[in-house]
């Protein structure tokens, strides 16, 4: 019998199944498709306070999210990095000192204990920083939050909740859940039809936009209203060749982000609106296209069109229910809603990918509470994600050069802000470039894949090529074909069983 089922792949379920495995739990996490498939990784890739929701007031949300932005610059340092915003002043939307007062709080709540240079006023005219931005914008400010890859802080956040115990079953889905008198009984079903029955005390709804169709059809229990917020992003080439990413006011009064992406393209987002269609698979479309070249064509210098674009995503966030205000303006704050009427199921509501740490910290002390046996709240001591024990990339990548000297420099780099540590067993025993196998394009050999497939659950072609990595911005129709074959010819000889393997290997 499990301890806690938590259902639901994303980055707080993830979490909560990190916090209670590292606790002594027995825990299990299922997942309808592949780790962060959905929202989990498609957000603007951002580790960050929310310098604009302290003009909605949110001082307690901003203060937590830039503690959390510290504690993950120091557990996951070769994954998290800083990076530098440039906010052009636009006086005709809001003076200066309002803005300069703004960024002044969100120094003073963050300390110092990130270690990141505070916020200046910057003359844009003249200055590198305003050579892509348009002629009229001389006045500006520079501040700096956080980046990184969302889909592999999912990942390496799950791989941690393994190696402390957890069973973790993708494509795996939940089809029923009842109570019983000592817990829960669920249904699941794999993706290849293989039905199981699983028994646990607790269980967790943590699947996000689908939190409410979860407590109306497989739990059937009391559900709580959400807001269903679709965000979009694009991605176009490079806008600029430096490493600041600048931060747009919009005349609706929103924000738009340009970041700098994967080396040679600025990543461009991100949209609010209202969403209703299907939830598996949200699309960007002309209207939020328009919205975002508008909005880089009214600062840049380099102006964009549909035809610039290289790759969009849309994800679906499952936001507290406010049916007053902009989808913008709807709160980012999360609610743990505790129904204990017989076995315990926790339904997790809102939240972003910053704050997923103090929320599964918070989840697993609310289901443990009353326990007097329970063990203590660990994830805010600062033990480190799965490759983190190097520090930040650039010491990663040094170590490798050190230690194999024939790795090409942007392999090197690729790796070392991937896989921290981790690195060295993808390179296993290899002792040239020729012995990691068969290469598939770009920089993609098979000693990657191979480590992917037994050790992050990679099973389909898009699990590596938009989610462990972004490689399907750099391989072609032909490269990203070859890679399919050799996963469907791995399949048939390494099929993962709901039974079988559960962890990485």
């Amino acid at each position: 019998m499990l301890d806690m089922l938590v259902v639901g792949g994303g980055i707080n379920g993830a979490g909560i199944a990190r916090d209670a495995a590292g606790r002594g739990l027995r825990v299990a996490l299922c997942e309808q498709h592949d780790l962060a498939s959905h929202t989990s990784s498609a957000s603007s890739k951002l580790v960050h306070g929310g310098l604009r929701y302290l003009e909605q007031g949110h001082v307690g949300m901003v203060r937590q999210s830039l503690a959390e932005r510290a504690t993950l610059l120091h557990i996951a340092p070769h994954l998290v990095r800083p990076l530098s915003f440039v906010l052009p002043h636009e006086p005709h939307l809001r003076p200066a000192w309002i803005i300069r007062s703004g960024l002044l709080l969100y120094d003073l709540l963050a300390g110092r204990a990130a270690g990141l240079p505070r916020s200046r006023g910057l003359a844009l005219h003249g200055h590198p920083l305003g050579a892509p931005l348009q002629h009229d914008q001389r006045r500006g400010f520079t501040y700096t939050d956080a980046q990184v890859p969302d889909a592999r802080l999912v990942v390496l956040t799950a791989m941690d909740a393994a190696e402390r115990g957890a069973r973790i079953w993708t494509r795996t889905t939940c089809v029923q859940a009842r109570r019983d008198p000592d817990g829960w009984r669920v249904e699941l079903r794999d993706a290849r039809g293989h039905g199981r029955s699983v028994h646990a005390r607790m269980l967790v709804n943590a699947t996000g936009a689908w939190a409410a169709r979860f407590t109306a059809d497989i739990s059937r229990t009391r559900s709580t209203p959400m807001r269903l917020v679709q965000g979009s992003h694009i991605v176009v080439p490079a806008l600029y060749d430096h490493d600041h990413a600048y931060i747009l006011q919009q005349p609706d009064g929103r924000i738009v982000f340009v970041i700098p992406f994967e080396g040679c393209f600025s990543l461009v987002g991100t949209t609010d609106v209202d969403f209703s269609g299907p939830l598996a698979a949200p699309l960007i479309d002309d209207a939020q296209r328009d919205y975002l070249c508008a909005a880089v064509n009214r600062s840049f210098r380099q102006q964009i069109a549909h035809s610039d674009i290289v790759w969009s995503f849309s994800g679906v966030r499952a936001l507290l229910d406010d049916t007053h205000g902009a989808p913008s303006e709807a709160s980012r704050d999360y609610r743990l809603d505790l129904d204990s009427e017989g076995a315990p199921l926790l339904n997790v509501l809102g939240g972003k990918l910053t704050t997923h740490r103090r929320l599964a910290e918070q989840a697993v002390d609310l289901l443990l509470r009353g326990d007097a046996a329970s063990p203590s709240a660990w994830t805010a001591g600062g033990a480190v994600l799965p490759g983190g024990e190097l520090g930040p990339a650039a010491e990663v990548e040094a170590w490798l050069h050190g230690q194999w000297p024939w790795l090409p420099g942007p392999l090197a780099a690729r790796w070392a802000r991937s896989y921290g540590s981790r690195a060295a067993r993808i390179i296993g025993a290899a002792g040239s470039l020729g012995d990691l196998g068969e290469h598939f394009g770009a920089d993609l050999y098979q000693a990657e894949a191979e480590y992917l497939c037994s050790r992050e659950w990679v099973m389909q072609p898009e699990d590596l090529l938009w989610r462990r990595s972004l490689l399907g911005l750099r391989l072609g129709p032909s490269q990203q074909q070859r890679l399919a074959r050799w996963l469907a010819g791995r399949a048939t000889t390494a099929a993962v069983d709901i039974d079988g393997t559960d962890a990485p290997a």
